[in-house]
């Protein structure tokens, strides 16, 4: 799998582990950054990374911030994606199978380094069940669509 990640300077002390246990699993992974403990601001960071996996360029995303919070918000502003932010593995393996989630967060405050490989396993490990859940992800799709369709153009 092609994974983007990002973070913002209090997710860049856990990123190189992340990034290191992801290529020990097989995957290809790309950092978008930062790349010190400079300060930064995480939507920057959450946008790059939503607009390349929206984009197609990459199968799926994974950030990191303090709470994994900010990120995620950051991330879901971005048209086709759906970020999950995860403090333990059951929802992540869930967001996965219910919600086809495309992008996981999770915070370096929150997550110490085994239960983050733990939470980001049981994400990639997962797969979209369908049925009933495409129902209502396609949903989440539509209200995306008419809330862009209904206000392009416009500003505030």
């Amino acid at each position: 799998m092609k994974l983007a990640i990002g973070s913002d300077h209090v997710g860049v002390e856990l990123k190189p582990a992340i990034i290191d246990y992801l290529k020990e699993l097989g995957h290809e992974v790309k950092d978008f950054g930062p790349y010190s403990t400079e300060r930064t601001d995480y939507p920057k960071f959450g946008r790059k990374v939503a607009e390349e996996v929206a984009a197609g360029n990459f199968d799926s995303g994974i950030l990191i911030c303090g709470t994994g919070v900010g990120i995620s918000i950051s991330a879901n502003k971005v048209k086709g994606i759906r970020a999950v932010v995860c403090s333990e593995p059951y929802s992540a393996k869930l967001s996965k199978e219910h919600n086809n989630t495309n992008i996981l967060a999770f915070g370096s405050r929150v997550v110490g380094l085994e239960l983050a490989k733990m939470i980001v396993k049981e994400w990639l490990d997962a797969e979209f069940e369908g049925g009933r859940h495409a129902r209502r992800v396609q949903m989440i799709s539509d209200i995306e669509n008419d809330y862009h369709t209904e206000n392009e153009g416009t500003s505030c």
